[in-house]
């Protein structure tokens, strides 16, 4: 039975998984090299159960519960002693990645489930490094991770059928919708949802049509409750970018190739809402919805957004 539970990173996935898991009862050390992430990190969980607990969905005596449940370390070996679980989520390069699994399994005990939060990169070639590939397995969660119900529970090349039942079961008593994919770029969620973003920035490299015009289709039209190039800066474009390079290099296929634009907005350091800047820019505070200065050509005037 998993009862304790190590996240390393404490960014805004690793943040909320830690959360989650609290939330539900389990012991979570929350692993950080940054001191003041993890600071921050215990900032934003208690702001996110504070507003749980003003729409009656817990208690204080369940937030208290929660921070409780909440240990903090800066070093790795430290934060996994005697844990039943691993979640690493870290930034979504393959090489940080890697070296962190080496860690991993050099450090924790043999039966330590590792598992990664990666939303695209192979689940099969994490496990290569380790010395334990049918302990290996991917839990993609969304974000916001204490509102999304989707967990991506993906399988590696060797991920045993043992590990895998109790890591779709122990997503179940999180609240969390799992559903079991194989081990190929992308897995489903980015494979479908990547391509699409990217066919909505060719559209508007190409001046098929406006931020807004676009943003908006697919929202009146598809009944998509955010626009793909609102939803890229949510997500993060140098993340959007990744993404692409992991896919187009997995399948060798050019329709997933990254539009140049994406490129070129990556490279000048404008990433969407964490830069304050992206197809929108976007003010500390403010709800308003504002085409960034270099995209407004047309606005849907009748519309609200």
């Amino acid at each position: 039975m998993i009862k304790k539970i190590a996240v390393i990173g404490s960014g805004t996935m690793g943040n909320g998984i830690a959360h989650v898991f609290a939330q539900f009862g389990y012991q979570v050390s929350l692993i950080d090299v940054n001191a003041q992430a993890l600071e921050k990190a215990i900032t934003t969980i208690t702001k996110n159960i504070d507003r749980q607990v003003a729409k009656g969905t817990l208690t204080d005596a369940d937030k208290t519960a929660a921070l409780a449940n909440i240990k903090i370390f800066t070093k790795l070996e430290d934060g996994v002693k005697q844990i039943d679980l691993v979640i690493e989520a870290a930034t979504e390069n393959i090489q940080i990645k890697l070296e962190i699994f080496k860690q991993l399994d050099a450090v924790c005990d043999a039966n330590t489930i590792l598992a990664s939060n990666t939303s695209s990169i192979s689940i099969t070639k994490i496990a290569s490094v380790t010395k334990r590939a049918d302990k290996v397995i991917g839990m993609h969660f969304m974000n916001p991770v204490p509102v999304m119900k989707l967990v991506e529970v993906i399988r590696g090349y060797s991920t045993s059928d043992e590990v895998t039942a109790l890591v779709m079961q122990m997503s179940k008593n999180l609240g969390k919708a799992p559903v079991e994919v194989n081990d190929y770029p992308g897995f489903v969620a980015n494979r479908i949802l990547m391509p699409m973003i990217n066919e909505a920035i060719y559209s508007l490299y190409e001046n098929v049509a406006g931020v807004t015009e676009i943003d908006t289709v697919m929202k009146l039209g598809m009944a998509h409750p955010m626009g793909p190039l609102q939803l890229a800066d949510f997500i993060g474009l140098d993340v959007c970018l990744n993404i692409l390079n992991v896919l187009h290099d997995g399948f060798g296929n050019p329709k997933y190739a990254p539009c140049p634009l994406l490129v070129n907005m990556v490279t000048a350091g404008s990433l969407g809402a964490k830069s304050g800047k992206g197809f929108y820019e976007y003010t500390a505070g403010s709800k308003d919805l504002v085409v960034a200065d270099r995209f407004k050509k047309k606005e849907l005037a009748d519309i609200s957004l």
